[in-house]
């Protein structure tokens, strides 16, 4: 402003004085020394640590921070810095401004960080400086690796699952939904039992998480218990060995259930006869001649338990010869479901009788005369209930129909394989238990498991399929269109990330 107003302005000139020590010209500061003599005068680095000792697993790849936390970190990795720098001791009497590595030989057994830091010295001025600490690596097995280094089976906590049912497809579902969410990653040992699958792990803690994440995707009840193996008495220290016991309820997807009269009158007079259409963490019980539904959960069930009146193993082949639909398309539980009035014949009374049922169905939008379906023959069956004795005066359905069958058309594709597969746990079988394990009989319900996972959608939309390199179709095939067999289109499919394709590379994959 003043230059423009054409006024003289003196220009402010910045002095210099001599060093008290060196005499030589510089920038005033609160200590009239230059930065080489006040470096010489004070070392704000004295007493800060220089030569750290650490103890590192090398099995793990993991650092102690004491007293007996590990903490998994790689070379030159953000949290190896952070561990390094927390390491030091005195550190809060000056102020960090920078740190990094200083490369060394891998091998070497040492890591280099170098500080810059900050201080106040004489007269209120700032002293910066850099130094370098030098870690030495110390090898030393965590107590996790120890354990199994020592004993590869030992184990702290066991998660004991079961279903007492006469199949496993159940098993096969829950393998799936492990697989894809990785829950047994932390298991050190994986058993298939007679009539279940035991998870060991190194921690109480793993244990615990996976019990959680069992009752997220499956209606259970649990209990644990402990034993002691050793007690010090000195350091009072005690070490158990858990054991989780996990029950899953013996209820299964396309069961007959009756239900107890308590608990149907609870579910507002629902039923009695029902159809369990869906399994999770909760079941969805539909009425298959009224299309009411309701869901019930794990505590509701265990409160009053029932079991199924007839399982997925008895069902019988029938001909549809007539369809007529009754009510409008009704969605239950992300399903969807038609009622209708159908004409059924069972498929071995073919040649021997002309019975026709005249049956009530769910299925109207899915059968048409010719087709097939698989259904629950109460017409023949000794059913010995305890509690469809108690309900007087019901009568029984001659047959109930569960879904379209698709056996014919998959007889013409009969020895070719699916272009899709699935992986699998690496469990080994019980010593005990291979006697009691049909491997023929465990082959056939897989089988029928991965045709229910092509005709479902909903079954495999939280299960990951893979891409089978050995079969691949020129053309998708598509979902259901009345003429050909259900199949998995192209773009569910993941594809196999298998780094070893020369070693072992389909060790741990189910075709």
């Amino acid at each position: 402003m003043a230059e423009e107003a054409g006024m003289f302005r003196v220009h402010q000139t910045i002095g210099s004085v001599l060093c008290c020590k060196c005499g030589i010209p510089m920038t005033p500061n609160a200590a009239n020394m230059c930065v080489k003599c006040l470096r010489s005068e004070v070392d704000i680095t004295e007493g800060l640590q220089k030569h750290v000792i650490i103890m590192h697993c090398p099995e793990c790849d993991s650092y102690l921070q004491p007293p007996k936390t590990w903490i998994k970190a790689q070379l030159e990795s953000k949290e190896l810095l952070t561990f390094c720098v927390k390491r030091l001791k005195n550190l809060n009497k000056v102020r960090l401004v920078h740190a990094e590595f200083v490369w060394t030989e891998p091998h070497s057994k040492r890591i280099k960080v170098k500080l810059r830091v900050q201080k106040e010295v004489l007269n209120g001025a700032i002293l910066e400086q850099a130094y370098v600490v030098e870690y030495v690596q110390q090898d030393h097995m965590c107590e996790s690796c120890s354990r199994v280094q020592a004993n590869p089976d030992q184990w702290v906590a066991s998660v004991q699952l079961r279903q007492h049912v006469s199949h496993r497809r159940t098993f096969f579902y829950l393998e799936q939904l492990i697989l894809r969410h990785d829950a047994a990653s932390r298991a050190i040992k994986i058993k298939q039992m007679d009539q279940g699958i035991d998870f060991f792990f190194a921690n109480r803690s793993h244990g615990v998480k996976f019990v959680e994440f069992l009752g997220k995707v499956a209606p259970i009840r649990s209990r644990n218990d402990k034993q002691l193996v050793s007690h010090d008495p000195k350091s009072n220290n005690y070490n158990y060995k858990y054991t989780f016991s996990v029950e899953i309820c013996p209820i299964c997807r396309e069961d007959l259930i009756c239900l107890p009269p308590k608990v149907a009158a609870s579910l507002g007079n629902l039923g009695p006869l029902v159809l369990c259409t869906k399994v999770t963490n909760s079941m969805v019980l539909l009425d298959p001649f009224t299309l009411r539904h309701c869901f019930m959960d794990a505590d509701q069930y265990w409160r009053s338990p029932f079991t199924s009146l007839l399982s997925s193993r008895q069902l019988v082949e029938y001909i549809v010869l007539d369809v007529e639909i009754v009510s409008p398309e009704v969605n239950v539980g992300g399903s969807k479901y038609v009622l209708a009035d159908a004409q059924v014949a069972r498929m071995s009374d073919f040649g021997k009788n002309d019975k026709i049922f005249h049956i009530r169905t769910h299925l109207g939008h899915l059968l048409n005369p010719g087709d097939y379906a698989l259904g629950y023959d109460l017409y023949g069956a000794n059913s010995n209930d305890i509690q469809l004795d108690k309900y007087k005066g019901l009568v029984l359905p001659e047959a109930i129909l569960i879904k379209k069958s698709y056996e014919e058309k998959r007889q013409r594709k009969r020895g070719k394989p699916r272009h899709w597969k699935l992986k699998s746990l690496n469990m080994e079988v019980d010593s005990t238990a291979k006697g009691r394990i049909d491997e023929d009989k465990m082959n056939k319900e897989y089988e029928e498991f991965l045709k229910d996972l092509e005709e479902n959608p909903e079954l495999r939309f939280n299960i990951s399929l893979y891409r089978n390199k050995e079969n691949q179709p020129s053309e998708m095939a598509s979902m259901t269109d009345g003429e050909d067999v259900p199949s998995v289109p192209l773009e569910e499919l993941l594809a196999d990330l298998d780094l070893s394709d020369d070693e072992n590379g389909d060790d741990s994959m189910r075709e």
